[in-house]
């Protein structure tokens, strides 16, 4: 597994330099949609992207899926007019594209809730996981799977990322370490996918991905996790000694029973009122795209939905 400081300037730098859109043809001009999306929201933004094309079938796309903080540079640096991630523009940056020799504005937008999952592999017999003692994980105050109030498994744990820079290591640090770097036995995977795998092939690890990867694309809305090859942990805020723990359905999501959630954004800096890019922003934001992540994610949209009552497993 590699080390998250490892590869912190690595994954920034090559992401940016080598998978920025080419903009020496004046692409500011064309009618595609160039953005920028978290690599986190890959699946449901695929699927809103086909349904997009159909409705505007003389853009191409061109859609980078890259860590948050990569997203960002590529915004700031107009390399991209659009981005979807779990934060908005701050007023420095909102500044910085101002700046520029377009004078840019800056839309953005609500559009849905994400769960970060905690997966474990099918051999590992743990169902619980307290937030406390996930603070205490990235904290490094744990690094054994016997020190977790409800664990029975023994052994040294270790907490498996996505990607250095990612919104998944943003959240951690931000809303379980006070804003401190994470520290004790956390690794960064590069995707995803990559730590699904290494979850599968390894019974010590926990890994945190985006409760969408949880899905296959084209498959409905998952409501029993059990049917998985992998486990999906519950997790409770409770600190006593019979805790009630919950999975990330969207039911749990909508009530707020599931603790580990963050805001889904699009953000848009292109001024062309019909340009492709600006209608992919309204688009993601309005029924159609909201209609889409509710009936093919495991995001809450942020447009009201009826959702229904699950059992707990």
């Amino acid at each position: 597994m590699k080390s998250l400081h490892s590869l912190l300037l690595i994954s920034l730098l090559l992401i940016v330099s080598c998978s920025a859109p080419d903009l020496s043809n004046n692409w500011r001009f064309s009618d595609d949609v160039y953005a920028a999306v978290d690599e986190t929201f890959q699946p449901i933004i695929e699927e809103v992207l086909d349904a997009f094309r159909k409705q505007h079938v003389e853009a191409d796309d061109h859609v980078l899926y890259v860590n948050e903080d990569s997203a960002f540079r590529l915004l700031l640096m107009d390399s991209v007019r659009c981005i979807v991630a779990t934060r908005k523009v701050t007023d420095e940056e909102r500044k910085i594209i101002a700046s520029g020799p377009d004078h840019l504005g800056v839309d953005q937008a609500l559009v849905a809730t994400d769960a970060l999952a905690l997966i474990t592999n099918a051999a590992n017999t743990d169902t619980l996981i307290s937030v406390d003692d996930l603070r205490d994980i990235v904290s490094g105050k744990i690094t054994r799977w016997e020190q977790l109030r409800h664990a029975t498994r023994k052994g040294e744990l270790s907490l498996v990322f996505d990607a250095s820079g990612s919104s998944t290591i943003r959240y951690m640090r931000d809303s379980l370490n006070n804003g401190r770097d994470l520290r004790g036995n956390l690794f960064a995977q590069g995707s995803n996918d990559s730590v699904i795998a290494i979850v599968k092939r390894n019974p010590d690890v926990i890994g945190v991905i985006g409760a969408n990867w949880l899905k296959q694309p084209g498959q409905p809305v998952i409501t029993d996790f059990s049917q998985l090859d992998i486990h999906v942990l519950k997790v409770t805020r409770d600190t006593d000694e019979n805790p009630i723990g919950f999975r990330p359905y969207q039911y749990r999501i909508a009530t707020g029973e599931y603790p580990l959630i963050r805001s889904v954004y699009v953000i848009n800096t292109d001024p062309r009122t019909d340009s492709n890019v600006r209608l992919f922003y309204f688009y993601l934001k309005g029924q159609k795209g909201q209609t889409i992540i509710c009936n093919s994610s495991q995001l809450l949209p942020y447009s009201p939905v009826q959702v229904k009552p699950i059992s707990v497993r």
